[in-house]
């Protein structure tokens, strides 16, 4: 190929996945174009001259000559090669689905399949890919580093039920260097279904009264509850929730992925909720009335991935064989 041209295939191994890459990886295709340039207007040669003596056709030298800087610059060193990816493809998306795709994004950070059932549910014809490559485009992904190991983890009691496992944990929100204020958080890994409240003491009583609090609020029973080795889930605990007839399972220790559904729980009510946690942090009444509100919004209208993007709701409706 002339001027040391590439196929698309040679950028990343695929034919028709273009790259911004240069149409010609010759190093010293720079100098040659400023040096044609050189003999056209310091030297006087004429176009198909200097087309004849850098050895390419007269129209190579013309699209050289109409890019490069004009005479009063000063002499040109070296004329670089501009990539030759296409500024605008036929197939584009509407700019308005592509915004509505960042705005779903950064609105609280779902995913692309979320985002895309989304967009189906607002009647919005667009494929996964297309979700996919968008939210790349504008760089809302966080790729996986090709350096981080998968860690597997150990057996977990089957959820095969909505009550079978509801696992519990504690997340902790600084006041200062202190003093903290408390969020008991729980959720059931069947049907995701979740309750939280905030607290200002680290205690098995407020424990304990969240287990009964999301008991009479949830639409099923609980059967077990998983927690870890806190000093809040401590014998306390225990005993007055088996009273209620509800079986306490501790998390091996050191195994926390025993409980991954909650500590992903807490992950996302603290993104979601981030900015009314740090502006209500010291009014807890205040803080609890969002959480609920936030709390009926994730139970009843949110859409999780791993329930085949459909809401808790829906899935104990399903379960229940209620329509």
């Amino acid at each position: 190929m002339r001027n040391g041209s590439i196929p698309w295939k040679h950028l990343d191994g695929r034919w028709g996945k273009m790259i911004d890459m240069p149409y010609s990886l010759n190093p010293h295709l720079p100098k040659v174009r400023a040096k044609a340039i050189e003999l056209i207007r310091t030297n006087g040669w004429s176009l198909r001259q200097a087309a004849r003596y850098i050895g390419v056709y007269p129209g190579t030298v013309s699209k050289w000559l109409a890019k490069a800087p004009s005479q009063s610059i000063g002499k040109i060193y070296s004329l670089p090669t501009k990539s030759c990816r296409p500024h605008h493809s036929p197939l584009a998306i509407d700019a308005n689905i592509a915004d509505r795709i960042t705005a779903i994004r950064l609105e609280k950070r779902r995913c692309a399949d979320i985002i895309h059932a989304q967009l189906i549910r607002e009647n919005i014809k667009v494929s996964l890919s297309t979700v996919k490559r968008t939210l790349e485009r504008r760089g809302l992904i966080n790729k996986r580093s090709k350096w981080k190991k998968y860690h597997l983890s150990g057996e977990r009691p089957a959820a095969i039920n909505p009550g079978n496992l509801v696992e519990i944990d504690t997340i902790h929100i600084f006041l200062n260097k202190r003093k903290r204020i408390y969020i008991f958080a729980l959720l059931d890994c069947y049907s995701r279904w979740a309750y939280a409240q905030a607290s200002v003491t680290l205690s098995s009583f407020m424990a304990t009264q969240t287990v009964l609090n999301a008991n009479i609020l949830a639409p099923f029973d609980f059967q077990c509850v998983q927690s870890d080795h806190g000093p809040e889930f401590s014998k306390y605990f225990s005993k007055r929730i088996t009273n209620e007839g509800i079986k306490h399972r501790l998390i091996r220790i050191r195994k926390p992925n025993d409980n991954a559904h909650i500590e992903r729980f807490n992950r996302t009510i603290q993104e979601e909720l981030k900015m009314d946690i740090i502006k209500y942090k010291q009014d807890l009444s205040k803080l609890n009335q969002l959480i609920n509100e936030y709390m009926n919004y994730y139970n009843n209208q949110r859409l999780h991935l791993g329930l085949g993007c459909k809401t808790p709701l829906e899935v104990i409706k399903c379960f229940q064989g209620v329509d």
